[in-house]
């Protein structure tokens, strides 16, 4: 099946223009819910994903309408808030839910935005099930009965667990005393989460680009402007 709205690394676009539309992003959080609750094993388990984002000021529109489509469905949500990539990954296979999505565009400028999709693996979603999602994207969007509606929740600890994480990479006999490093952080996703990792390894620390406001991510910082 040819895929309409997928790319290779999920769907983006302009924040306001089809498919970066809050109509559409609703609509795909309840066709990937009615997916996952589609596929799984046991009726008695309610399907559950995480949301992360980075720091563009479109994040919350979209969250809110990700989180609606996914409610609706029946799908519990958890969200993380502005943490990288790899922490939607990690966290979602540590929490052992059903999926994780990021709302980001990477390197593109505030205005660009997009959904990236990983599975309860921490994986990039299965071509097989982006498929189902593009057919369930045809159907129109209804409402499960009010008592199966999906609860939000935000993980208050999501920074925390994956700064944990990234220091239990680092080899236990070493760390990085003596070193001075600089860490760009572009005003993205990592701003609160790169400088402390580096710095409780021991590193002396000199941050640029942490100071995100919704507006200058990768502008004049990060790797479209090293």
């Amino acid at each position: 099946m040819v895929r309409k709205y997928f790319g290779t690394d999920g769907i983006r676009g302009r924040v306001g223009s089809f498919p970066i539309t809050p109509e559409f992003v609703m609509k795909l959080g309840y066709a990937t819910g009615r997916v996952l609750i589609d596929s799984r094993t046991s009726s008695s388990t309610r399907p559950a994903v995480l949301i992360g984002k980075d720091t563009r000021i479109s994040g919350y529109m979209l969250e809110a309408a990700l989180q609606s489509g996914f409610s609706a469905a029946g799908v519990d949500v958890m969200l993380a808030g502005p943490v990288p990539s790899p922490a939607v990954a990690y966290l979602t296979r540590a929490l052992r839910l059903s999926a994780g999505l990021v709302l980001s565009a990477s390197h593109n400028p505030y205005f660009d935005n997009g959904i990236k999709f990983f599975s309860h693996e921490g994986n990039k979603l299965p071509d097989h099930i982006e498929s189902l999602i593009e057919q369930a994207l045809n159907k129109p969007i209804d409402c499960a009965p009010p008592n199966e509606i999906g609860r939000a929740k935000r993980i208050d600890d999501a920074r925390g667990r994956y700064i944990e994480f990234c220091k239990s990479t680092f080899p236990s006999d070493m760390d990085l005393k003596g070193m001075k490093i600089v860490i760009d952080c572009a005003n993205g996703s990592a701003y609160h989460i790169a400088p402390e990792v580096f710095h409780e390894l021991g590193a002396e620390v000199i941050v640029i680009g942490n100071n995100p406001n919704g507006f200058n991510i990768n502008e004049n910082f990060g790797a479209t402007a090293p």
